[in-house]
């Protein structure tokens, strides 16, 4: 039976599996303009130039939806998960202040500069506000990932005798013990984000016969950066599971499908299977001895947990984390697979010409969007009961709301969300749909959405001293 409990996660999950593509979009993005610009300042070429601005034009617009789905976020740590908020406020909260004053601060000072200065400022001026909007989203993301973090592997705190945590140490709050894994593996989530899109964009226009020099640019810095980051985006993967066997092992239990730890012989790697939380069992179970100590504990026999090594209420829902870590993983290896096949086209001197790559890139341009999306629910079913690991459950984390307002506002969000970043979405496409020109407009502040053919009502979606990377995967 479905209680508000139960919505209440589902109405933060639902919230959050929105909020968390449109700023890894935009942090990847604000680098990408970064490079784009720094390249035409140093070389002087106009297609540099027209990329920039192809791209602001889409950056505006993403980074505008990442603010908005933002705010609801924030506003359920009151209305949802009020306990949370009184439990553990006076650690996270002055964490996310940071943000605010940090991230957000840097992003809303210097985006109106380069999305509208660059006719009214100088060259190093522009180019510098792109660097600081750049900084900002990488910034925003490293607080807000420090804070799940955190509620992941807790540390530099203490609990008094109401419950209430108070920090002790915030330099362990904040650089706490696995934000040096997490942080890398978001960002280079964000850079396979923005590398697959804009590639696809780029074979798109390829396949339509618009083999442009603009085009060819993009889809060919598209291409080496998914060839260079899919690579260490596994190896810093290996690194993150690393991290979690050592501090929360029942959650790599759950990924692995293990329910009785590993004996002097190694565990094996369960490629598929269906765990059973009821029999305690993975049926159908499809095997290889040994990989699951040799890819864990990088030794042939290592010792590898097991979800019984703990009662029944403190396990995570072992399917969900078993399956949504195996798409993430494929999905990474397929990712992987198309920049070998990137290289050897590149190679072979067909990058431009080879239409199976152009089909390949294309279709899979919504692949890490869904591989990040099964990761965080990898973290996150994973890190259940908790919602600070170890310390406090989440079923003590919610606020004392019955189930008829949670149904009623999470059927609203579901409504709003859909229409609202349905459209937002739908005049990305469109953009993206037209192919880079020469000498491409810049945004215009008299008419900033009129250029790029999309509805004026949509123009001066930015609100000022807002930033666009607040990204909080936790339920």
């Amino acid at each position: 039976m479905i209680d508000a409990f139960h919505l209440a996660r589902a109405q933060f999950g639902f919230t959050v599996a929105f909020h968390i593509m449109f700023p890894a979009f935009s942090i990847g993005l604000a680098s990408y303009l970064m490079v784009l610009e720094g390249l035409w300042l140093r070389t002087g070429r106009q297609v540099y130039l027209d990329l920039f601005r192809y791209w602001a034009k889409i950056f505006s617009i993403g980074f505008a939806m990442g603010v908005v789905s933002g705010l609801v976020m924030s506003y359920q740590f009151g209305t949802n998960w009020s306990n949370y908020s009184a439990k553990a406020g006076a650690v996270i909260g002055p964490v996310m202040a940071y943000e605010v004053l940090t991230a957000f601060f840097l992003e809303a000072g210097f985006l109106g500069v380069m999305l509208f200065g660059m006719k009214r400022v100088g060259r190093k001026l522009h180019f510098f506000s792109t660097c600081m909007v750049a900084g900002g989203t990488i910034l925003s993301a490293f607080w807000i990932l420090s804070v799940n973090s955190w509620m992941q592997t807790p540390a530099g705190f203490g609990v008094a005798a109401d419950g209430k945590m108070f920090p002790t140490n915030y330099w362990q709050v904040i650089f706490n013990p696995s934000v040096f894994v997490r942080v890398p593996h978001m960002m280079l989530a964000s850079y396979l984000v923005v590398a697959f899109i804009v590639g696809a964009v780029g074979a798109f226009h390829m396949l339509r016969g618009h083999s442009t020099p603009a085009v060819r640019t993009m889809f060919s810095m598209a291409m080496w950066m998914a060839a260079i980051v899919t690579p260490m985006q596994i190896a810093m993967g290996d690194i993150h599971g690393l991290n979690t066997l050592e501090y929360q092992p029942m959650k790599v239990a759950a990924m692995e499908g293990d329910w009785e730890p590993s004996g002097p012989n190694g565990a094996p790697l369960i490629l598929f299977g269906i765990p059973n939380m009821a029999t305690q069992h993975t049926d159908y179970k499809i095997e290889i001895p040994h990989a699951s100590s040799l890819i864990l504990t990088h030794s042939w026999n290592g010792r590898v947990p097991g979800l019984n090594e703990v009662p029944a209420a403190d396990r995570p829902y072992a399917p969900v984390v078993f399956w949504t870590f195996r798409v993430m993983v494929g999905l990474g290896f397929l990712m992987f697979g198309l920049g070998l096949f990137s290289l050897f086209a590149r190679w072979r001197g067909t990058l431009f010409s080879n239409r199976l790559l152009h089909r390949a890139v294309f279709i899979m341009a919504p692949a890490p969007l869904i591989a990040m999306l099964c990761g965080w629910m990898t973290t996150e079913i994973g890190r259940q009961p908790y919602t600070v690991y170890g310390v406090l459950r989440t079923i003590d984390s919610v606020s004392p709301i019955g189930l008829p307002g949670i149904a009623t506002s999470l059927a609203v969000f579901a409504v709003v969300y859909f229409a609202v970043f349905g459209a937002g979405i739908m005049v990305i496409i469109r953009m993206m749909a037209k192919p880079p020109v020469v000498g491409e407009l810049s945004v215009d502040p008299n008419k900033p959405i009129r250029t790029a053919g999309i509805h004026p009502g949509l123009a001066g979606a930015v609100p000022p001293g807002m930033g666009g990377a607040s990204l909080l995967p936790a339920e």
